[in-house]
This record gives structure tokens, C-alpha cells and sequence, in this order.
């Protein structure tokens, strides 16, 4: 996994846009599935908390998941766009993963995660 641009909004701390590139080596892919690699959901969670509590919210840790979709299969050398919106008042982290279609993006997964300190 390659990080392409982290980009903090002025405007609004608290949102944070990271661009990736899904290398077809990586770990995540190995043995899901042997016909179409893809990322499991697991994974894209896992990077949510990472990129989260890293970055944006680093004295917080995981509480629970409000809800989660998972739209489409983010495939080996895709590009994506891992948006993260922190709400610290309401303890709420917003994601959303959109894959790269030439100029255009397309949702792939999304969701909201509640952290707690």
C-alpha cells in the first residue's frame, strides 16, 4: 500500500482525504479469493482505526460500529480514496472508500464507528 497524499482541509480539521493505491502484493489479498483477489472488509476497517487514531483522533480507541455498507469489491491496483470525517463531540468517525474511475469515484464501502477514550 502506497499513501499518494494526505490532505488536512483547513476549513475543517477534523476530515482527513488519503489517497491509495491497493497493490496486488499485499498481505490482505493473499487467499481472498483465488479467482478475484479483494479487499476483504476487515482489512478497510483495520486502515479506518489506523489512519483514525493515528491522525485524527489519537486518544480515542474503538467502541463500536453504528453501521457499515460494503457496495463494491476494491480490487488489486485500484486506486482509492480513504475519506475520514472525526466528529470529537459525538465521539463519531464517518468513512467512506471511493475507487478511482478515471475522474470520476465511485463508493465502494462506508460507514460510521463510534470511538470512546
Amino acid at each position: 500500500m502506497k499513501i499518494h497524499e494526505i490532505e488536512r482541509h483547513q476549513a475543517q480539521p477534523q476530515n482527513l482525504e488519503i489517497v491509495l493505491h491497493l497493490d496486488p502484493a499485499l498481505f490482505w489479498f493473499q487467499g481472498h479469493f483465488a479467482v478475484q483477489p479483494l479487499l476483504p472488509g476487515v482489512a478497510q476497517l483495520d486502515w479506518v482505526m489506523h489512519y483514525a487514531t493515528t491522525l485524527l483522533a489519537p486518544d480515542y480507541r474503538f467502541h463500536s460500529i453504528q453501521n457499515v455498507k460494503f457496495q463494491a469489491p476494491l480490487l488489486p491496483n485500484t486506486s482509492v480514496t480513504l475519506t475520514l470525517n472525526w466528529n470529537a463531540e459525538r465521539q463519531i468517525l464517518t468513512f467512506s472508500y471511493q475507487r478511482h474511475d478515471g475522474l470520476e469515484r465511485h463508493t465502494a464501502s462506508s460507514g460510521k464507528i463510534r470511538l470512546c477514550r
